[in-house]
């Protein structure tokens, strides 16, 4: 019995703890290019994303671990380490910004925020369907200007929101957890 497209978004879930391999090249720009079917006001093209793989990743916990301490944000030993930890094992990074193109006021910044979230969610069904799990995470830096512009994402052109950690599952996948039914978020109206 094959799978539908409906049953993989049905059965899609948050993988925190991922390992190598990482998708391969090919499927990796099938995933990037899954975040350019995203709904676009004004064809703005506000998505950016960085790639950290290998060496890099624990280079990027340094960076991100030295200026959360530097901006004055509270990060404690247990949880350095278990940010260290955690990246360890995570083949690839990938980080997401939105631009902010200052020319174009007729389009509000949250549409283009909305249009970035909306390639995000393309690229996780994606990592899913082909059989890898994905995590999006807002820490490590991320509310840190030190860090953004570290990554070529400045507070002024851009909206740094967060990495995807991608890879394997280390857990043998499990049943998707239980969703609440739609009907308690739906009204109809007349």
């Amino acid at each position: 019995m094959s799978t539908s497209a409906v049953d993989y978004l049905l059965s899609r879930r948050s993988v925190k703890f991922v390992q190598a391999p990482a998708p391969s090249e090919q499927q990796l720009e099938q995933i990037l290019q899954a975040a350019m079917s995203a709904p676009d006001h004004g064809r703005l093209r506000p998505w950016r994303f960085s790639l950290i793989q290998g060496d890099a990743i624990m280079k990027l916990a340094d960076l991100s671990i030295e200026a959360t301490r530097r901006a004055g944000k509270p990060l404690t030993d247990e949880k350095e380490a278990s940010i260290r930890k955690w990246l360890s094992k995570v083949p690839l990074l990938i980080a997401i910004a939105c631009r902010i193109d200052h020319s174009n006021t007729r389009i509000p910044e949250h549409e283009r925020m909305l249009a970035v979230g909306a390639g995000v969610m393309n690229m996780l069904n994606a990592i899913h369907m082909q059989g890898y799990g994905a995590f999006w995470s807002t820490g490590l830096g991320t509310y840190v200007d030190e860090v953004n512009e570290a990554l070529g994402f400045d507070g002024l052109d851009y909206r740094f929101m967060g990495y995807l950690a991608v890879g394997t599952p280390i857990e043998p996948a499990t049943a998707a957890p239980e969703r609440p039914d739609f009907k308690e978020f739906v009204t109809e109206w007349k």
